[in-house]
């Protein structure tokens, strides 16, 4: 198996650390991780970007702006810088288009306003969350945190217009008992997406917001088997 690739990528006044995971295909999927103490480490520690590596998926990560190797105050960032730093890691590591895209909790956000500048045929929505449009541009902190807390500010996203207009393939991964983010988010994203090629909600019986992919993994590979084929149709395109 080829090794791991490390890049940096400069964003602002800030070094995007990240990492490649080459694999047999040509297939390639960008991820993106959450937020809270989220990272790009977290796909890997899961099991997830190693079960891609094993199934033909190269994946590219990176730590955002307050996240894992990349570092700083999470207060220099914000939903919209998270978008941008995703678009710079995009050009400056000459990511072929259309993309596959994958994206959990936060990042699932981050996925879909990205099809708004990037192509993209493929996304994977991972216990996804959704943000209105007041909260995209405000610096992580107390603002931020105050509006999103709101009962369903969710409500007034523009995810779902925008995933009207998506085309390609949508996989949506739901945690059955996900205390974070409510079924209706997923479900309702899964509805906006009329026009994809082929869309899916998978919601996983007995996880939670935090312990999906590393539950199935270690205790239920079974189940953890047939997820990932899943995801690899998708991504391929199947």
């Amino acid at each position: 198996m080829q090794a791991i690739e490390s890049f940096e990528v400069p964003y602002e006044n800030f070094l995007l650390k990240g990492d490649f995971h080459p694999a047999a295909s040509s297939c390639h999927a960008l991820i993106l991780h959450g937020a809270g103490a989220s990272s790009r480490a977290t796909a890997s520690r899961s099991g997830l970007r190693p079960a891609l590596q094993a199934r033909g998926v190269a994946s590219t990560s990176f730590d955002c702006i307050g996240h894992g190797d990349t570092g700083g105050l999470l207060e220099y960032s914000s939903v919209a810088s998270r978008t941008r730093q995703a678009e710079a890691v995009i050009a400056a590591r000459k990511l072929a288009q259309p993309l596959v895209i994958f994206g959990s909790s936060m990042g699932a956000y981050n996925a879909i306003k990205l099809t708004q500048t990037q192509q993209v045929a493929a996304l994977v929505l991972i216990v996804p969350g959704v943000y209105e449009p007041a909260a995209y541009a405000l610096p992580f902190g107390p603002r931020f945190s105050e509006i999103i807390r709101r009962r369903r500010s969710w409500a007034d996203s523009d995810a779902w217009a925008i995933l009207a207009g998506f085309t390609g393939n949508l996989l949506i991964i739901a945690a059955e008992h996900d205390a974070v983010i409510p079924l209706e988010i997923p479900e309702r994203l899964l509805q906006s997406a009329q026009k994809a090629r082929s869309r899916q909600l998978r919601i996983i019986a007995g996880t939670d917001h935090q312990h999906l992919f590393p539950l199935l993994s270690a205790e239920r590979p079974d189940e953890f088997d047939e997820l990932m084929r899943l995801i690899v149709d998708c991504a391929k395109g199947s």
